[in-house]
């Protein structure tokens, strides 16, 4: 006779029948399987240029010139798209090769191009509060991403604190409050049109009488180009700095992957003006163009933290280069 108790008829199964249980949940894809579904339409984009031009042909120079071509409009940049187009070359003139090889290929040299920039956010535990500050312009998902590794922060027994550093808007002191219930932080707040200056030394007084680990600070999302906005930036972190000489301990910069070519030059400025250590690229389930990830770790080196391929609050996951070098080549 079995030990287990007898289930009991659920609610859907009592009104509607059927045996009386819940039917069972349909089980949530891995992140392997949403990273790759997430870089569909890069790998979708290059897959068909690569079946296109490596079915049935002689590998020559003609060829490789369009896959470069192909290579460079997904944003791979110029630099890794002559490695890769090297790399198929070696020794295959005259001969074929199948969509196969190129894309273990392409896996391969992408791999190793990321694999420097691999790096998690490691939050020194010595410093209390670890301030946080995090950087981007307007629409990258910033707050978002604040809420999503406060999160992961509080699942791991650090204790949270947030800043509402982007006065500018309600939504995003709303936004932020809301995450701040779901994870249970508290969040440091002022009035709309407040100063963000001020607001983030309040925060400093408060997460230090608290004992918090992390104190994450939000900004206004300021376009790289507004210098009065960036030079409020920079007043945010003298006033960090004077109060801890050492901070902030990480800047991240959240891009927005359906920029293309414009992270380069968000990269660039923010990296001027606030001292990036590192980035999150999120919303790479929206571009055919999500290369660009390799084109800035080949121009800058600044390590990858995360990457987010959806809205949900598990669809931010810590950087892997090997994992991103098979998706965005359509590997199983």
């Amino acid at each position: 006779m079995s030990d287990e108790p007898e289930k009991k008829p659920g609610l859907i199964g009592r009104l509607f029948g059927g045996g009386g249980e819940f039917a069972p949940a349909p089980q949530k894809a891995n992140w392997w399987q949403r990273l790759k579904a997430g870089l569909q339409r890069s790998s979708a984009s290059i897959g068909q240029g690569i079946t296109d031009l490596f079915t049935k042909r002689k590998l020559d120079a003609a060829t490789l010139e369009e896959f470069e071509d192909v290579l460079i409009r997904a944003d791979l940049g110029l630099a890794v798209s002559t490695r890769i187009v090297e790399a198929v070359g070696k020794g295959r003139y005259g001969k074929e090769i199948s969509g196969d090889e190129v894309k273990a290929i392409l896996a391969e040299e992408v791999t190793k191009s990321l694999m420097p920039v691999a790096h998690p956010l490691m939050i020194d535990r010595e410093k209390k509060p670890f301030i946080l500050l995090m950087v981007g312009v307007n629409g990258a998902g910033k707050t978002t991403t604040i809420g999503k590794l406060a999160a992961k922060f509080s699942s791991e027994g650090l204790k949270i604190m947030l800043a509402a550093g982007d006065t500018f808007r309600a939504a995003a002191i709303d936004q932020l409050q809301v995450w701040g219930q779901r994870v249970g932080a508290p969040v440091i707040t002022r009035p709309q049109g407040a100063d963000a200056a001020g607001l983030v030394f309040d925060a400093l007084e408060e997460a230090g009488k608290s004992n918090s680990d992390v104190l994450m600070i939000d900004t206004a999302g300021r376009l790289q180009n507004r210098t009065e906005l960036m030079a409020e930036l920079e007043k945010v972190i003298r006033v960090i700095k004077k109060k801890d000489a050492s901070a902030p301990h990480a800047v991240l910069l959240v891009l927005d992957a359906t920029v293309g070519q414009n992270a380069l030059s968000q990269v660039e400025i923010f990296g001027k003006t606030a001292g990036v250590t590192g980035l999150v690229m999120t919303k790479l389930d929206g571009t055919a163009r999500g290369g660009i990830l390799v084109a800035l770790a080949e121009k800058f080196g600044l390590p990858i933290h995360f990457i987010g391929v959806g809205e949900g609050i598990d669809d931010l996951e810590p950087f892997d280069a090997a994992e991103f070098g098979r998706a965005i080549a359509g590997l199983e």
